[in-house]
């Protein structure tokens, strides 16, 4: 037989069939990647409806000229230069919301993890004090915002007349730009009430046998403390951090409503008013953002600040992420 005849018949012989057990194995990583998507569908459809939309639906609408009532135009950059250059209103609400990110979530974070270490330390009462130190939190934010302003009244609040009854002159609180984030700086922690529970939950779960070990090593308390109970709960202090950075980056109705109680403007038919009373000092980026878009009708400029915001917020909670040892002060 010729060379030739044997190169056609080989060409002309059907190719070697895949191992039958190849392919069950790729129909079997097919049923369960299917299967995977099928359970994670509900939440792939909430991510896509309601982050991945809004996201690109905001970057869209930051380059457009929309007052919600027109169609869209195209603006270009013309939002982002707005915003940035002629808007005199976002830098002292950049500010505000960083200073209510450092010092408010801050002071929440130590006075929340502090009352936590005083009711795991006592003995009788405890279910007392914890419902006690609980209940601001459960007070809504507009009637416990409505309070605070009226015991923080600087004419008739008693706290000021407290104050003045012991020879120290009282500050005008919500009427005075320098005083008017540490009054609500007051109002959040003595809503600390959440953190207190979670953080007396992660004290409570520290192994006593390294307290006992530490004593007999001849630590203080405060040795304990940073080398033993911060350890233990440093993931409970990053969440803490983390959640309270967030909230502040969302920080709304205390600030609003304090500003149109204490401007005494508190809306109604034909009433306008701008928030930030007195002076921007409680102005946020949330607020600026509900005012550029519901009270201007400037969507375009509104949504630039929102992508601000977003790029903030993703900032601190990767630097916190990231940097979470030095955070608390000890290594994992």
């Amino acid at each position: 037989m010729s060379t030739d005849t044997l190169t056609t018949k080989a060409a002309a012989a059907p190719a070697a069939a895949p191992p039958r057990g190849r392919n069950t194995l790729r129909a079997r990583r097919r049923r369960d990647a299917l299967r995977t998507l099928a359970f994670m569908s509900p939440w792939l459809i909430g991510f896509g409806v309601f982050f991945v939309y809004p996201l690109v639906s905001t970057v869209y609408f930051s380059f457009m000229r929309y007052d919600g009532l027109n169609p869209p135009t195209w603006r270009g950059t013309e939002n982002w230069v707005y915003v940035f250059t002629d808007f005199p209103q976002l830098w002292p609400a950049l500010t505000n919301t960083l200073w209510l990110c450092l010092v408010m979530v801050g002071c929440r974070v130590v006075f929340g993890l502090g009352i936590g270490l005083l009711i795991t330390k006592i003995k009788t009462g405890t279910g007392v004090f914890r419902t006690l130190f609980y209940l601001p939190y459960l007070a809504p934010p507009v009637a416990a915002t409505l309070a605070f302003v009226f015991l923080l009244n600087p004419g008739t609040g008693p706290v000021n007349s407290l104050l003045e009854s012991v020879g120290v002159p009282g500050p005008a609180w919500f009427t005075d730009p320098a005083w008017s984030k540490p009054a609500l700086t007051v109002l959040a922690v003595w809503g600390v009430g959440d953190l207190m529970v979670i953080f007396m939950a992660a004290l409570l779960d520290v192994p006593k046998e390294q307290y006992e070990a530490a004593e007999l090593d001849g630590a203080s308390a405060w040795q304990r403390f940073r080398y033993v109970t911060l350890p233990n709960i440093s993931p409970i202090v990053l969440f803490a951090v983390v959640t309270g950075i967030i909230g502040a980056m969302q920080y709304y109705t205390q600030p609003i409503v304090a500003s149109k109680v204490a401007s005494g403007v508190m809306g109604g038919s034909g009433v306008t008013f701008v928030p930030g009373y007195p002076e921007d000092s409680t102005l946020t980026l949330p607020q600026l953002i509900y005012s550029l878009g519901f009270s201007q009708f400037n969507y375009g400029a509104a949504c630039v600040v929102a992508l601000v915001l977003l790029a903030l917020s993703m900032a601190f909670t990767a630097l916190l992420m990231r940097r979470r040892g030095g955070l608390i002060g000890s290594g994992d």
